[in-house]
Formats: structure tokens, C-alpha cells, sequence
């Protein structure tokens, strides 16, 4: 186990070995989580445009087989954002 020191600008280094096993490097984004006094780090990838046409894809279909309209979806948009803006 390696110890990182924080800057005074709350920054820590990653080392160069922990980098390559996740495969991450400058630019890459990274999701975390805190549990107690536990932090837990994960690369956020984008998927590539063929893997989310492939998703929305999916989506679409699973919406059609339930029954689901556009306007059905475009409610549902609605008011998640109203929650999200409460």
C-alpha cells in the first residue's frame, strides 16, 4: 500500500503504477465515493458512439415492447428534471 500526501489545494498525485493498472491518464475523469473514513476511486470511461447507439438502441426497444410512447418518455424526462431542480 502507498500513502499520498494532499496538497494545499486538497490535490493528491496518483502514482504512475496505480495509473497504468486502472488505466488512466491526464484528462481521464474519475467517479468516487465515500464510506466512513474510505474513499473509493473509479475511471468514468465514455462510451464510444457505437456502444451508445447500441444502448439507446436497446432502450428504444425494451420502451416499445412495454408499450411506451415518446410523450410517455418525454414526461418521465420532465420530471426527473423537475425533482433534480427542486
Amino acid at each position: 500500500m502507498d500513502v499520498l500526501t494532499v496538497s494545499s489545494k486538497g490535490q493528491i498525485s496518483i502514482p504512475s503504477s496505480a495509473r497504468k493498472k486502472m488505466n488512466v491518464s491526464q484528462g481521464d475523469k474519475l467517479a468516487y465515493i465515500v464510506f466512513g473514513d474510505t474513499m473509493i476511486l473509479k475511471p468514468v470511461k465514455m462510451p464510444t458512439e457505437e456502444e451508445f447507439e447500441a444502448c439507446l438502441d436497446e432502450a428504444q426497444k425494451w420502451a416499445a415492447s412495454e408499450g411506451f410512447t415518446k410523450e410517455d418518455v418525454a414526461d418521465a424526462v420532465k420530471s426527473v428534471r423537475r425533482k433534480k431542480n427542486v
